[in-house]
């Protein structure tokens, strides 16, 4: 296919200096933008998105995703508006609704999920676009707050709101709500159908077409010169995400057998010595079905499946020791 809107998805698997090292190399190779991850109780994304627009001049910096649970609204703005001070225009808020068990293990209750993303984008927009705010709601009161920038800038941001979406009922939200959506990883692209089908359903009772909604996609890309390495590192990250995210096992469609099997040998946290005792349970053809892994050319393949599908730029989520390989291959601006 001939887009050539790329991005690239950092978490916790490397060290954060080559972090910024990987957003710079992207950069240079003409990625659209570098995502960082904030799933499990690792690292924060916005230390690190505060350091890759540091480093950069022109690639777009956004949180790939942040939960809508655990800021308070006025600091969550007053967070965006600080990073767009540090990258004007390029950053973007990628936020989603976070998931359980781990939302439940630090006390948080994720009642009516819809409810609080739609109260927690309206407001964040509102206050992102220097208005004085007034909102009460059933998860966000407010009373008069504004983002109170005396020195600087007092011009609404340039800030994208994403919802980060699973389930089809948050797609739709997102349909009719955001600025674009991120579509999940670890997931058949056949899975988009729906996905947009649902998207299209909310984007209609906005007045909207699906096309006003930008729909970039994760993707688990491992790119190795040798297959067998490059589908191992995918293997020990399905190992660790079908145990510990039960949305993204629905989503991906693996038997539920499996799954249990795998959350007999992980603990929680799991640790790198049961990953590798446990994946084993995960099938090559399950890998192929819902990753971009293998050789260049077999990931160029697969990340054109997704676009074929519906992504419009996909994120690939950079699993295994060669970053730069991975990036080289993507990049728009191929390394010479």
């Amino acid at each position: 296919m001939t887009n050539d809107r790329v991005a690239l998805y950092l978490q916790d698997d490397h060290d954060l200096r080559q972090g910024l090292d990987y957003a710079w190399y992207a950069e240079q190779r003409g990625f659209e933008a570098v995502w960082q991850a904030e799933s499990r109780l690792v690292r924060d994304a916005i230390v690190p998105m505060a350091a890759y627009a540091a480093v950069t001049q022109r690639i777009k910096v956004a949180s790939g995703v942040i939960n809508n649970w655990t800021r308070n609204i006025g600091l969550l703005a007053a967070t965006f508006l600080t990073l767009d001070d540090l990258a004007p225009g390029r950053i973007i808020c990628g936020i989603g609704a976070w998931w359980d068990p781990l939302a439940a293990n630090v006390g948080i209750e994720r009642r009516h999920p819809m409810l609080a993303m739609r109260e927690t984008v309206e407001v964040l927009r509102r206050l992102l676009n220097m208005e004085r705010v007034t909102f009460h709601g059933e998860f966000h009161n407010v009373d008069g707050i504004e983002l109170d920038v005396v020195h600087g800038r007092r011009e609404p941001r340039d800030v994208p709101l994403y919802i980060g979406a699973t389930g089809f009922k948050m797609m739709e939200l997102a349909g009719e709500i955001a600025d674009g959506v991120v579509l999940n990883y670890c997931v058949p692209p056949d899975y988009n159908d729906l996905a947009l089908q649902a998207l299209e359903t909310g984007a209609k009772r906005a007045g909207r077409s699906i096309e006003d909604i930008d729909r970039p996609q994760l993707v688990v890309c491992s790119v190795d010169r040798d297959r067998a390495k490059a589908l191992d590192a995918s293997r020990e990250l399905l190992t660790q995400y079908l145990a510990q995210q039960p949305h993204i096992a629905k989503a991906s469609g693996v038997p539920q057998r499996v799954v249990d099997e795998i959350q007999k040998i992980l603990g929680w946290p799991a640790t790198y010595e049961q990953i590798k005792r446990a994946k084993h349970l995960v099938p090559d053809d399950l890998i192929l079905r819902i990753t971009a892994s293998g050789t260049p050319e077999e990931a160029l393949a697969k990340v054109d499946e997704y676009r074929r599908r519906g992504a419009t730029c996909p994120i690939l989520f950079a699993v295994g020791s060669d970053v730069r390989l991975l990036i080289d291959t993507f990049g728009p601006q191929r390394a010479m």
